[in-house]
């Protein structure tokens, strides 16, 4: 059967997807299936609350393809610095592949945009790579080209657009955050990514990685003839 143009121009998707596994009512059986599940489809990552990290760890076996990706200060960063470094640090000591942090918001909106971003600095000097979540819905233009340039500055390895709160992540907010960070740093989407032709033009748009709860029903959409 010929291919349609739509099909042969879909990037290699499973490789981008960081399922999702941020639920708090997830049962430990759903939680080990998903993470079976990312290892068989090929995912790029399986994201995770602190609670669950160890026993993710265990399920993933060593350092693979699959990286575990731990959250910090999900979804709000509002944290004290201390606990915020704190839990960066239990995670590393853990088995994180990947610290997935939600900045100190307060302090930008406050004028502090150096303790922003020495905070940042700080978890980045764990040698870990560092995804910092923008809270894009919310930012106003000037905010998020601050967030972003001091998030860089401070070592970031990516740039989250969205939280997964609120509006889904458009393509128009990758491709704003890939004119703010000139290549600079990865961009991952995060909110809403249900529908596979989604998901395609997020990549398009620049998204390096797409956080989702919903990877093995797009792996299900992309296996579908059309």
């Amino acid at each position: 059967m010929t291919k349609s143009p739509r099909r042969q121009e879909l990037p290699d998707i499973p490789p981008l997807i960081h399922q999702a596994l941020l639920n708090p009512l997830l049962q430990e059986e759903e939680l080990l299936t998903l993470c079976d599940a990312a290892k068989q489809l090929g995912f790029g990552g399986v994201c995770v609350s602190l609670i669950h990290l160890e026993a993710v760890r265990r399920r993933l076996g060593g350092h693979g393809p699959v990286k575990l990706i731990a959250t910090v200060a999900f979804p709000f960063g509002a944290l004290p610095t201390e606990l915020k470094q704190a839990q960066a640090e239990w995670a590393a000591a853990r088995g994180a592949d990947v610290l997935e942090v939600t900045p100190d918001w307060s302090a930008l909106v406050n004028g502090r945009a150096n303790s922003f971003a020495e905070e940042l600095a700080a978890i980045a000097a764990l040698d870990l790579p560092m995804t910092v979540v923008l809270d894009i819905n919310q930012l106003t233009a000037a905010q998020l080209a601050l967030a972003a340039e001091a998030a860089v500055d401070a070592g970031a390895a990516s740039l989250q657009a969205g939280n997964g709160f609120g509006a889904a992540v458009s393509a128009d907010q990758i491709r704003e955050l890939r004119h703010l960070t000139r290549g600079r740093c990865g961009i991952k989407a995060a909110g809403g990514i249900r529908e596979l032709e989604h998901a395609v033009d997020l990549v398009g748009a620049g998204a390096t990685a797409l956080g989702t709860g919903h990877g093995p029903a797009l792996m299900k959409a992309l296996r579908q003839p059309r």
